[in-house]
């Protein structure tokens, strides 16, 4: 894989870890398991890493052994891709107090990052830190939401932060994702954007988290900030979701306890010299992974399963520029997000216009695995 990717991209543990994923190849995308640091080809399992979760295909035994992962990184006809296919890309946002106050603060100054300092001040000073004590759809809750009410300081973001039903939209179309390594776009005209470094779980089609990965749900402020019915405009661009390196699958060596406990580390570099780095501890969570994954699957089918990002604790208050703007993107923008047990997404950032256009689709993917003679047979 030409993929400028080594093992310290992977996890601390990675040659002990079951790591699930997809390459390009010269014929087509190509699922791919690594364990024991061995990379196995399973297109004759199944051709698509949905269908592999679904057939319950993980058993490297059936698939076909490509060599080892620091062989076949040296190979220049292959790619590294976004570890999902046909899932649905969901998220779920405002899962932590303090981007619960950001969200607040954005639709406060309309989104306008000259005006966030003071809205940050007031809010902060009514509020506090108590917000991450309070349980969401709680009796506290509701007495808190009176509170706000009364003193002209709700807002639909506290409704989902702390209320009963958590905010889950859809972030990506299906093939959409893009991998370890490849560009993330932000729009053109937005002047007011940030990454969201959080981890990604992949279930089957019956809601059953199956292993779990990173991703940056790249966001627009400014957009989202005018008006929340602006989301899909500020959320779905052309490569604004990043997910990746792999799928580590659960085991005996890990669960969703080592997503609960997880310290996730974001690192942005900037041409301009400019660094700021950042953490987002799991455990800091209003909402746990299995309410996220439940209330996603209430009303809803995915019957090629899903990624469902649980969202991030990541403030951008950095300022970077003038005093009191904060942070926002610079074409060229190095962004890191790394835990030891899933390793590093890198990607760099441009604009969604110039960022390699989205064209192969289900309709192309259909094609391909028909013309590769992968859509017959039992296993398929």
């Amino acid at each position: 894989m030409d993929l400028g990717i080594t093992a310290e991209a992977l996890p601390s543990d990675w040659q002990t870890a079951r790591l699930l994923g997809r390459i390009a190849t010269t014929a087509g995308p190509v699922p791919i398991l690594i364990v024991g640091g061995v990379v196995y080809d399973m297109t004759a399992v199944a051709p698509t890493v949905a269908m592999l979760i679904e057939q319950g295909g993980l058993d490297e035994a059936r698939g076909t052994r490509l060599g080892t992962f620091e062989a076949l990184a040296a190979d220049d006809t292959l790619d590294l891709l976004s570890p999902i296919d046909l899932q649905c890309v969901k998220a779920a946002g405002v899962t932590f107090a303090v981007s619960a106050l950001e969200r607040v603060i954005e639709e406060s100054a309309r989104g306008d990052p000259g005006a966030a300092a003071a809205v940050r001040a007031r809010l902060e000073g009514v509020i506090g830190v108590g917000l991450q004590h309070v349980v969401p759809g709680s009796p506290e809750a509701a007495t808190l939401k009176d509170r706000l009410i009364a003193d002209g300081m709700w807002s639909q973001y506290l409704e989902v932060a702390i209320g009963p039903d958590a905010e889950v939209f859809t972030k990506a179309p299906i093939l959409s994702t893009v991998g370890w390594g490849a560009e993330v776009g932000i729009r053109s005209d937005s002047t007011w954007n940030n990454p969201e470094p959080e981890i990604v779980i992949i279930a089957d089609s019956t809601g059953k988290a199956v292993g779990a990965t990173l991703g940056n749900d790249v966001n627009l402020r400014d957009f989202e900030g005018r008006s929340a019915l602006l989301l899909g405009k500020a959320k779905d661009n052309n490569a604004s979701c990043a997910i990746g390196p792999f799928i580590r699958l659960f085991d005996d060596a890990f669960t969703l306890d080592d997503v609960r406990r997880a310290e996730v580390e974001l690192l942005i570099e900037g041409t301009d010299d400019y660094c700021l780095t950042a953490t987002s501890s799991m455990s800091q969570i209003s909402r746990d992974p299995t309410v996220l994954l439940a209330q996603t699957m209430s009303q809803h089918q995915y019957p090629d399963g899903l990624a469902l990002f649980l969202g991030t604790m990541f403030a951008p208050t950095k300022d970077r520029d003038d005093p009191g703007r904060g942070f926002t993107h610079k074409t060229g923008d190095r962004v890191s997000i790394s835990t030891p047990t899933l390793g590093c997404l890198v990607n760099r950032v441009t604009t969604s216009d110039l960022a390699p256009p989205w064209t192969f689709g289900v309709s192309q993917l259909m094609r391909n695995l028909a013309e590769r003679g992968l859509l017959s047979g039992p296993g398929h």
